[in-house]
C-alpha cells in the first residue's frame, strides 16, 4: 500500500514538474502524442483550403464584423495549448482516465446510439480507422457527452480562443477518434473547433445551402462518391486543420468532418 502510495505521488510531482517547466510540452507539428496512425490504414487524404485564416492580429471587434455571423475562419497562432496537448498524450490520458467511463455515440448526422465503455477499452478495442464497409451509424466514437467533473483538471487547462459572441458562453467537447472517422452533415449554434493531434478535414456550407448526402453514410462515403462530382457552387468551403489550428463556425452551418489521422480535438459551443 505505502509503495502504491510512493509511486503515486511521485507521477504526480513529475507531471507538475514537467508541466511547471513545460518539458515535453513544446510538441512539433509532428508529434502525434502517441496517437499514432499507421499509414497503410489512411484511406482519406488532406485536401485544399478555401477558407480565410487569420492570425492573431485579428482584433475582436473585425471578428465580430467580418466573421461572426457571416463566414468561418481558420485560426493560427491565437491559442497556446502545450499544456492541454500535454495531458491529452496517449499514455497521460490511459494514466490518468483509462478506467474512467465515456460515451460513444454513432458517427449518423442525428448520433441515435449511445455506448458507454471504458477509456481503456475504447483505446485498445474500438479506436481505430473507419472502411467502406461500416455505415456511420455502425461507428461508435468518442466526442462530446463529457463528464465535467471527471475531467475537470484537463478541461481547467484549455485555452479557448480569445473571440467572443456578445450574451454566449462556451461549452466543451472533447473527442478521440481514428483515421477515416467522422460525423456527417449537420448543424447547431456557432463555436469553434480546435485540433490538439493529427489532422482533421471540414466541409461546411452557409444555412441556405443544403448539401446533397445520406444521414447515415460517413463523411468517407460523402468525400468518394459525392464529392468529385460537385461543380462551382456546389463545392463546399473547407479546409485540412492540423495541431494548434482553430475552426470557427457561424450559427447554423452546415458542417461535416473527417480525420485524416488518429485525432484529438476539442470545440467550444456557444450558447
Amino acid at each position: 500500500m505505502l509503495f502504491h502510495s510512493t509511486k503515486k505521488i511521485l507521477r504526480s510531482l513529475f507531471l507538475f514538474i514537467s508541466l511547471k517547466n513545460c518539458i515535453c510540452c513544446d510538441a512539433s507539428a509532428e508529434d502525434d502524442g502517441g496517437w499514432t496512425t499507421d499509414p497503410e490504414t489512411r484511406i482519406a487524404q488532406p485536401g485544399p483550403c478555401n477558407i480565410e485564416i487569420r492570425g492573431d492580429d485579428l482584433t475582436q471587434e473585425e471578428f465580430l464584423e467580418r466573421y461572426a455571423h457571416q463566414a468561418p475562419l481558420i485560426l493560427r497562432g491565437v491559442t497556446d495549448n502545450k499544456v492541454f496537448a500535454w495531458l491529452s498524450r496517449k499514455d497521460n490520458m490511459l494514466q490518468e482516465y483509462g478506467s474512467k467511463i465515456i460515451r460513444l455515440s454513432s458517427a449518423n448526422t442525428h448520433s441515435y446510439s449511445k455506448v458507454d465503455v471504458s477509456l481503456e477499452k475504447y483505446v485498445e478495442e474500438i479506436l481505430g480507422p473507419q472502411g467502406l464497409d461500416s455505415l456511420g451509424n455502425e461507428t461508435m466514437i468518442w466526442f462530446g457527452d463529457n463528464n465535467h467533473t471527471e475531467w475537470k483538471k484537463l478541461f481547467d487547462s484549455y485555452l479557448q480562443p480569445p473571440y467572443r459572441l456578445p450574451g454566449l458562453t462556451g461549452a466543451y467537447s472533447f473527442g478521440l477518434a481514428g483515421p477515416g472517422t467522422g460525423v456527417p452533415f449537420h448543424f447547431h449554434g456557432p463555436g469553434f473547433a480546435e485540433v490538439i493531434y493529427g489532422r482533421k478535414r471540414w466541409f461546411l456550407y452557409p444555412p441556405h445551402q443544403e448539401p446533397r448526402f445520406n444521414p447515415d453514410k460517413t463523411t468517407l462515403h460523402w468525400l468518394l462518391d459525392e464529392y468529385p462530382n460537385l461543380h462551382g457552387s456546389d463545392m463546399p468551403y473547407e479546409c485540412t486543420m492540423g495541431p494548434g489550428e482553430v475552426l470557427y463556425f457561424p450559427d447554423h452551418w452546415w458542417h461535416g468532418t473527417l480525420n485524416i489521422d488518429t485525432s484529438v480535438f476539442i470545440s467550444t459551443f456557444l450558447g
